[in-house]
């Protein structure tokens, strides 16, 4: 159904694809449905008892009539097919490449803090990749892509034998994206973010300091060994020139030599703050912190409406729609 639904131009609220993390829960008012894949996990038997379903893995088998949460996107953000150009890469750590695209200068691509793309394969297949640079600074569109063993798009980039600089991408796509809060007094932010799930993360830091908004922030980071850490000296510079700005790297298989915060991010971040309630908080990473993280912290006091994630997941290459963005995206 989901698939359906973006052919059509709309773009549903979804982040994994996956069946995990519950993005793209609607109700089903009429009409029947099947999981050809089995009951996903992304849905609690209560929410299957009061009729919700998940687009990413359901099937029609009738017409349907459903209600969907947080439908649409602002007028401006309109979801395009582009070429774009790989200006340059570079080699973060012995696993992640940031790129750098390129769109046509005549072509605006309007996009929100959170948003990803999807660059186009062979044979109608597709790779997802979260936007780490802001809207305002959209000249080059900057992705962090992690090596996956196998991965057409990645295996090609860590090999420098990619058969042309030039790619087709779709975007902007999907709901996880920074609220805007006019209020006097904005609550404070929570990031979590597990390996490339920084990117979308970035882009959010990125536009909150560079406009001057007034927003106490707070990044937890967790990767597995201190080499992982492939964005830590810019996050430090960023601390460095802003007051409202904290952050934390976690480490969940350290060295002895590491003195830093160890475990995981989302238990780091609920063993530190006094008052996690008082936060508005954006998740993203694996389905399994994010699910972590959506049973936890509502436990904790954070109102679930105050609750935003992005769950990246590991998927084989098909012909289908995927989405590859985790420790293990390609």
């Amino acid at each position: 159904m989901l698939d359906a639904a973006l052919a059509a131009g709309l773009n549903l609220p979804h982040s994994c694809k996956g069946g995990n993390c519950g993005a793209c829960r609607a109700r089903l008012l009429e009409g029947e449905v099947s999981y050809p894949n089995g009951a996903p996990l992304g849905l609690s038997g209560s929410e299957v008892a009061e009729g919700l379903i998940l687009l990413c893995q359901v099937q029609a088998r009738g017409d349907l009539t459903l209600e969907t949460f947080e439908a649409g996107a602002p007028e401006e953000v309109r979801i395009k097919r582009l070429p774009a150009r790989i200006e340059r890469t570079e080699r973060l750590s012995h696993d992640v490449m940031a790129v750098y695209l390129r769109l046509p200068a005549a072509e605006p691509f309007a996009f929100l803090p959170g948003q990803y793309l999807d660059v186009m394969l062979s044979k109608g297949r597709r790779r997802s990749f979260s936007i780490a640079s802001p809207p305002h600074d959209s000249r080059l569109l900057e992705l962090h892509v992690r090596r996956a063993p196998g991965g057409e798009f990645t295996e090609q980039l860590f090999s420098d034998e990619m058969r042309s600089p030039l790619l087709t991408i779709e975007g902007p796509l999907g709901h996880f994206i920074y609220r805007e809060d006019a209020g006097p007094d904005p609550p404070p932010m929570l990031l979590i973010g597990g390996g490339t799930g920084l990117a979308p993360l970035k882009s959010i830091l990125r536009h909150v300091l560079d406009r001057g908004l007034r927003r106490e922030m707070i990044l937890y980071w967790g990767v597995r060994e201190e080499r992982d850490l492939y964005a830590h000296a810019q996050l430090q510079a960023m601390v460095g020139s802003a007051a409202n700005l904290r952050y934390r790297p976690v480490l969940s298989q350290p060295s002895p030599a590491w003195t830093g915060l160890t475990g995981f991010a989302h238990r780091a971040a609920l063993g530190e703050l006094a008052a996690v309630e008082r936060y508005e908080v954006y998740a993203s990473g694996p389905p399994a912190m994010i699910e972590a993280i959506r049973r936890d912290f509502p436990e904790h006091g954070v109102v679930p409406s105050r609750l935003y994630f992005d769950s990246f997941d590991y998927a084989p290459d098909s012909p289908a729609r995927q989405r590859t963005r985790a420790d293990t995206r390609s």
